[in-house]
């Protein structure tokens, strides 16, 4: 039995040995390998979320619920699903920066609390066509709220990072609230 095994793990370490050692790389790779050679940036970047919850435009929607959500205090167990704009400052009419997109669940039943799943697109500016992650908890009614930035896509490829919120504003009426977000990000910018 011992001969067997160890003739199957020879075996594999045979088949396995041909991948160990290629050298044709593909873009990604080549990518990849020379971060080392790529010099790291840091970024701060303060913008706004216009966070319209209810109404014609809204761009917050309930996609799940709990049995409890309903008489929750917190409202645990809500899932919505978000497509927040982004500018550059705190009016709505002012530069569109890009999107928020993601996934935000109540999520703490003793205080309110959000679960979130962020990304930040932009289609505008330096960083257009890149993506900033955002994973973490949010205490909504706390002032300067840290989430972790956990990565991102095009210029901030390999980033990290944290972001400061806060709520810069919220109309109880018209359910329409405004959040400021200031990120330090770090990410590889590569000589071209």
């Amino acid at each position: 039995m011992e001969n067997l095994v160890f003739s199957l793990v020879l075996f594999s370490l045979a088949l396995a040995m041909p991948w160990a050692n290629a050298t044709d790389q593909g873009p990604e790779e080549a990518w990849f390998r020379s971060l080392c050679q790529g010099k790291e940036k840091v970024a701060q970047l303060r913008f706004y979320i216009q966070d319209a919850l209810s109404g014609p435009n809204a761009t917050v929607w309930e996609v799940a619920r709990s049995n409890i959500t309903s008489t929750s205090p917190t409202s645990f167990g809500q899932v919505r699903v978000i497509d927040d704009l982004i500018t550059a400052g705190p009016d709505p009419s002012s530069m569109k920066l890009g999107r928020a997109q993601g996934l935000i669940t109540m999520a703490d039943l003793q205080v309110p609390a959000i679960a979130m799943n962020i990304n930040f697109y932009f289609s505008a500016g330096k960083y257009n066509g890149s993506t900033l992650c955002i994973l973490g908890r949010n205490e909504i009614l706390s002032p300067n709220r840290e989430l972790p930035v956990v990565g991102g896509t095009g210029a901030f490829r390999m980033a990290r990072g944290y972001s400061i919120s806060n709520t810069y504003s919220y109309d109880i009426v018209a359910n329409y609230g405004v959040l400021e977000y200031v990120v330090y990000v770090t990410y590889i910018e590569l000589d071209e």
